[in-house]
C-alpha cells in the first residue's frame, strides 16, 4: 500500500505506518471512527489504536474527539446558514413532503438542523400546531404564526447555532407528549442505524423519539452509507424517512424490513 502523506507548505513531515494508513483509510470512508471500532476492525488493542492516532493528530490528519477521531472538517461544523445552502434545493423539496404529513393543529417537536430549518418553512402555512423545539431559528420561524403555540427547550445554547442542549433541554422535552417527532441525521448506515457527530444531538434527538407517536427522519441521500460516533437509534425505531434520492438496495431491503416509510420526494409525493 502507497502510504498516505500529508501535505504541508514544506512538504510531508512523517511518514505513516502502515497501520496509520488503515486508519486514515478508515476514517476517510467512514467519516468517523471510535477507537474501540477501529481496534476491533484492524484486530488490535485500544491503546495500539491510540498510540497509532496520536502522531496523525499532531499532524493535524484527524481530530480527537470523545471516544474517537474524525476528519477535521467533519467534527467543526458550519455556520446553519452555510448548510442551509449545501443540497439546498433537495432540502425544500424533502421539506415540502414532510410537512404534508402534519395536519393543521397537531403537535410536533424538531430538532436543531438545516433541513428541518427547511421544515419550518415548510409549515409556514399550517395553523394551530403546538411545536417544541431546541433551535431559535426554528421557533422564531413558527411562532406567533396562525395560531401556533411554540415551546422553546430551556438549557445552554451551542455557539454556532444557538441550539439548546443539555440536560435541562432533555427534562424540558420530557414534559411533553406529541404526534410527530420530525428529525435530521448526520449518517444513516444499513448496520449502525442513525447517528450524530455530537454526543449532545444524539442525546435530544433519543429524548424526543420517546416523546412522539410518529418519528420522521427528514435526510438527504448524501447522509446514506456514513457512520458517525454516536448512535442515536435502530432503523426499526424510525416510522419514515423522507429524502431526495432513493438509497441503495441493501438499506432499501433494510427499510423496508424495519417497517420503514421510505418516501422520495418527487417520485411518491
Amino acid at each position: 500500500m502507497a502510504p498516505i502523506l500529508p501535505v504541508s507548505a514544506s512538504g510531508p513531515t512523517m511518514r505513516p505506518t502502515v497501520r496509520q494508513n488503515e486508519i486514515l483509510k478508515l476514517v476517510r470512508e467512514q467519516g468517523a471512527c471510535a477507537i474501540g471500532r477501529l481496534a476491533e476492525q484492524l484486530q488490535v488493542s485500544d491503546e495500539t489504536i491510540r498510540r497509532n492516532v496520536k502522531p496523525l493528530v499532531s499532524e493535524g490528519l484527524v481530530e480527537k474527539v470523545h471516544g474517537g477521531i474524525v476528519l477535521p472538517d467533519q467534527y467543526h461544523e458550519p455556520p446553519i446558514h452555510k448548510r442551509m445552502r449545501q443540497q439546498a434545493e433537495a432540502k425544500k423539496r424533502i421539506a415540502a413532503l414532510v410537512a404534508r404529513r402534519v395536519r393543521n393543529g397537531e403537535s410536533l417537536m424538531i430538532d436543531t438542523g438545516s433541513t428541518t430549518a427547511y421544515v419550518a418553512h415548510a409549515l409556514s402555512d399550517h395553523s394551530d400546531l403546538v411545536v417544541v423545539t431546541n433551535s431559535p431559528y426554528i421557533a422564531g420561524l413558527l411562532a406567533a404564526r396562525n395560531g401556533n403555540r411554540v415551546f422553546m427547550a430551556g438549557g445552554e445554547l451551542r455557539s454556532h447555532d444557538a441550539a439548546a442542549f443539555g440536560p435541562e433541554t432533555i427534562a424540558s422535552v420530557r414534559r411533553f407528549e406529541v404526534r410527530h417527532a420530525i428529525l435530521s441525521m448526520g449518517a444513516i448506515h444499513d448496520e449502525k442505524g442513525c447517528m450524530y457527530y455530537h454526543l449532545c444531538e444524539a442525546e435530544y434527538s433519543r429524548a424526543i423519539i420517546d416523546q412522539a407517536e410518529q418519528v420522521t427522519v427528514a435526510a438527504d441521500h448524501t447522509k446514506f452509507g456514513r457512520t458517525s460516533l454516536v448512535k442515536v437509534c435502530d432503523l426499526a425505531e424510525i416510522d419514515a424517512l423522507v429524502t431526495d434520492r432513493a438509497p441503495d438496495a441493501r438499506l432499501a431491503r433494510l427499510l423496508r424490513e424495519a417497517e420503514v416509510d421510505l418516501r422520495v420526494a418527487g417520485e411518491t409525493d
